[in-house]
This record gives structure tokens, C-alpha cells and sequence, in this order.
């Protein structure tokens, strides 16, 4: 099942561009810079190699089927949440069926304690990198101490030749309070509007896309932030029904944390460029708890520390594009 917001009939010049976070990607290798040690064999979650390459190929799987019903393309452009390092991208782009479809990736080490970093899948065969960068996110806990949090993925680019800027983000988790933690990802969307303004100072018009787990729903004050100062378009506001529909559940509540914004110049029909066509959350049933109480949340690799086997706990995210010829 999937959420439509614009239902338009696929065409072969039509793009995927989803986001998905993984759900604590590891390998189960110890690396002592980082808290790793429960994602290893011995560790508490006994993480072998057999559940690794297990979950690498249900993500797989899942990948290269995100898109509106009917479309049989992979995306062309991913964002990831939640990659621990180099080695897990490319174990996932060598497990089918992503295996031979022609993806690269960019990733940067993050300063994040645990080592989940964001990402970007990208086909080569439609996608060109220019320039990418991590922009750090400068933000203290209320003891004055540094978070050390995820940087935000900045890529430039072009998809078929038009130039394209993204920015994939994971911000602050909640895990001390939404309220308490809420400045920390008001300081995230600040970051990105500064830098959106740099882009307007040389490009006029630019395109760009703001994807991510953003820890945070399209009604919260940053993403209004975003939404309003980086004059980006939300599509998923109106997919949010809080609390009874979203892409992640706690405490028995849906969320809609994981979201894509797109600029107002993709809302044109110029030959050469890109128009907005659709968003929604990828809903498949193989994602989902199949019974009990949880039934119809995603389906999970790890509850606590019990092993489930599932994908992740959230649901992908996508949207279309034309290609205007």
C-alpha cells in the first residue's frame, strides 16, 4: 500500500528520489572508535554475520521497488539514515537485486558516538556528482557539552543534466524530551537555510531537495522553519494524520519524521528540467508486523534487544519527478 498525494500515471521519463532510514546498518566487525560493541557477534544483540546479510538483503529488495504503483524503476537518487561506515554501502549495492543496477554512493564518518551516519545511493546512469560535504551540526546538550550528533549530507549534482543540491539529514533524536531536545533541531534546519541562502547567491532559482529522518513531525517549529525561511514546498503535511498515520511508531503513536521538500522550481515544465510530480510513504506489506498488537507497524530487525528479523523501523519515503522533453 501506498499514500499518493499527486496520482499521475507513470511514464518512463518519471524519477524516484526516496529517502529511507536503515535502521542501525552495522557490520558485525568491532570498531573500537565507536559504540559498535552490541552490534557484534558477542555483543548483546548477537549480531552475526548471517542476520547481516540477511537484513542487506531485505533492503535490497525494498530499495529497488520504491516508487509510484506500477513504476518498475529503482530509484535514481536514495538518501540513507543510519549507514555505519563505507563497507555496509558497499555490501547493500552488492546484494541483489541492487547488484549490476549501476549505483555509486557518497558517505562521510560523522562524529556521532554510536557511528550511524546518512548517505546518498545514486544510478550513475542518470545522476552525476559534482561536489559533496558534510556540514557539521554545532550544537551542545543543556550540560554545555558537544552533541555529538550527524552531520547533514550536502551533495551538488546533476540528475540528467540539470543541477540539483540535496541535503540528507538525520537530526537530534527526542530521546530526552521532545521539548528539551527541541533547539537542537531548529539549530539543524537553521543550518541548511543558511546554506540554501549561500546556493541563491550565485544560482538563481536553484533546485533543491531537503531529505531526511528529521526527528520531528511537518507541524514541528523546524520544519515549519525549514519550510517557511528555506521556501521549500512540504508534501507530506498532507500525509501526516498525527498520531494514527506516519512512517515510524513509538509508544504506540505514528510519527511522520522521515520527509522530502522540494523548491518551487520544480514546478515547472521546461524542457531540460525536472517537475514534482507525487509524494508518499513506500507502505509495502512485507514492511509491516503481519499481527498482534502491532499489526501494520513496520517490521522491525531488532525490538529491544530481541532479534524480529524485519527490515527497519520506519517506513521508506519517496517522490516523483518528470523529465520535461
Amino acid at each position: 500500500m501506498r499514500i499518493p498525494f499527486f496520482k499521475k500515471k507513470p511514464k518512463k521519463q518519471q524519477y524516484t528520489v526516496a529517502f529511507y532510514n536503515v535502521e542501525n546498518l552495522f557490520d558485525p566487525r568491532r570498531n573500537s572508535k565507536i559504540l559498535d560493541s552490541d552490534y557484534t557477534p558477542t555483543g548483546i544483540k548477537k549480531w552475526t554475520m548471517e542476520r547481516y546479510q540477511r537484513k542487506l538483503k531485505k533492503l535490497a529488495k525494498t530499495m529497488v521497488q520504491i516508487g509510484a504503483d506500477g513504476f518498475p524503476y529503482p530509484p535514481a537518487i536514495l538518501g540513507l539514515a543510519e549507514a555505519e561506515n563505507n563497507q555496509v554501502l558497499k555490501d547493500l549495492l552488492e546484494t541483489e537485486p541492487l547488484e549490476g543496477l549501476g549505483y555509486g554512493f557518497v558517505h562521510f564518518d560523522s562524529p556521532d558516538e554510536r557511528g550511524i551516519d546518512t548517505a546518498l545511493m545514486y544510478r550513475k546512469k542518470f545522476f552525476k556528482v559534482i561536489h559533496a560535504e558534510p556540514l557539521a551540526l554545532m550544537v551542545d546538550n543543556a550540560g554545555g557539552i558537544r552533541d555529538t550528533t550527524r552531520d547533514i549530507l550536502y551533495v551538488k549534482g546533476e540528475l540528467n543534466k540539470e543541477l540539483i543540491h540535496m541535503f540528507i539529514s538525520h537530526w537530534p533524536s527526542r530521546r530526552e524530551g521532545d521539548v528539551a531536545t527541541a533547539y537542537k533541531r531548529v539549530a539543524a534546519a537553521e543550518e541548511i537555510i543558511q546554506r540554501i541562502d549561500v546556493i541563491k547567491q550565485t544560482e538563481q532559482d536553484p533546485n533543491i531537495i531537503v531529505m531526511g529522518d528529521f526527528n520531528d513531525d511537518p507541524s514541528s517549529e523546524s520544519m515549519q522553519l525549514l519550510k517557511n525561511k528555506g521556501e521549500l514546498f512540504n508534501p507530506m503535511e498532507r500525509l501526516h494524520i498525527p498520531g494514527s498515520q506516519g512512517t515510524s511508531v513509538y509508544n504506540m503513536k505514528w510519527n511522520l519524521f522521515d520527509q522530502i521538500l522540494v523548491s518551487s522550481s520544480f514546478f515547472n515544465f521546461e524542457k531540460g528540467t525536472h517537475s514534482f510530480d507525487e509524494a508518499a510513504i513506500f507502505k509495502h506489506k512485507s514492511l509491516m508486523e503481519k499481527k498482534g498488537k502491532y499489526k501494520g507497524t513496520p517490521y522491525r530487525t531488532f525490538v529491544a534487544h530481541k532479534y524480529m528479523g524485519g527490515y527497519s523501523d520506519h517506513f521508506p519515503v519517496y517522490a516523483m519527478f518528470t523529465y520535461n522533453t
